[in-house]
């Protein structure tokens, strides 16, 4: 556990407001994606129209309201990792009003019998990044408000999954042999770089969490090998399962 960085008491210097001027309201739902692959193949699927963009000194980001059926969702390509991803989903919501967020994205798994085809649905997630230090009381764990709503619809739905707590770390290349063994043994069945912030940023401003998770390389394997990393990270059924969310959240 790093050193208590949440200050929920003083006022923040720079605000969403400060940066982009009043707050939009123009859809209630957003999707993410990490994929470089389902991202292009949405916008060529589905009706959409640019309607706003998040800009960095390194990039511009649009951000498309994509038309389903009767059905309106936000939808951008995120950036990977904690900070990045959370920062996003602060200024997407600001631009555009979404106040519920459904993230998808691949996994390493710690444990390849529970998780092998799979989806996983994560019930919480180990605080192994910066980012939610500033957003929640330090605790190892955040748990994962979404977990019991998705579960209830992936079952509705006939999809098969495995809930479970999870490993947020940004630090790819430092998943040592002791720290899957420490996260396996409290249970942790897959690893991941974004939700514990993430969530802690949509605890911090009321937003709604809908996260799931496909898991392709195996972490906890002698000799490590990418095999099913790709398929996990770009398979369109995720999107698919996306609009499902986005369909029942709309709903009556």
């Amino acid at each position: 556990m790093i050193t208590d960085s949440f200050d929920p008491l003083s006022e923040a210097i720079i605000t969403p407001a400060s940066l982009f001027g009043e707050r939009k309201k123009i859809c209630d739902t957003a999707i993410a994606t990490f994929s470089r692959e389902i991202y292009p193949a949405v916008l060529a699927r589905y009706p959409n129209e640019q309607i706003g963009e998040i800009t960095g000194a390194n990039r511009v980001k649009p951000l498309h309201l994509l038309t389903v059926g009767g059905m309106k969702a936000v939808f951008y390509l995120s950036e990977i990792g904690s900070a990045l991803a959370s920062t996003d989903v602060i200024e997407v919501s600001w631009k555009t009003g979404a106040d519920r967020f459904i993230m998808f994205g691949s996994a390493g798994a710690l444990d390849r019998e529970a998780t092998e085809g799979k989806y996983v649905i994560p019930t919480a997630a180990y605080r192994d990044e910066g980012t939610s230090y500033h957003y929640a009381p330090p605790a190892d764990y955040i748990a994962v408000r979404g977990a019991d709503r998705l579960s209830h619809l992936f079952g509705a739905c006939h999809i098969p999954f495995v809930r479970g707590k999870v490993w947020t770390t940004d630090a790819v290349y430092m998943e040592t042999r002791e720290k899957v063994r420490r996260r396996k043994a409290e249970g942790c069945i897959a690893v991941e770089m974004e939700l514990a912030g993430v969530q802690s940023v949509c605890d911090y401003y009321g937003f709604e969490l809908y996260d799931f998770l496909v898991t392709g390389d195996v972490v906890d394997q002698r000799v490590y090998s990418l095999d099913g990393l790709s398929q996990a990270n770009h398979s369109m059924d995720k999107f698919d399962i996306a609009l499902l969310i986005a369909e029942s959240l709309c709903g009556p």
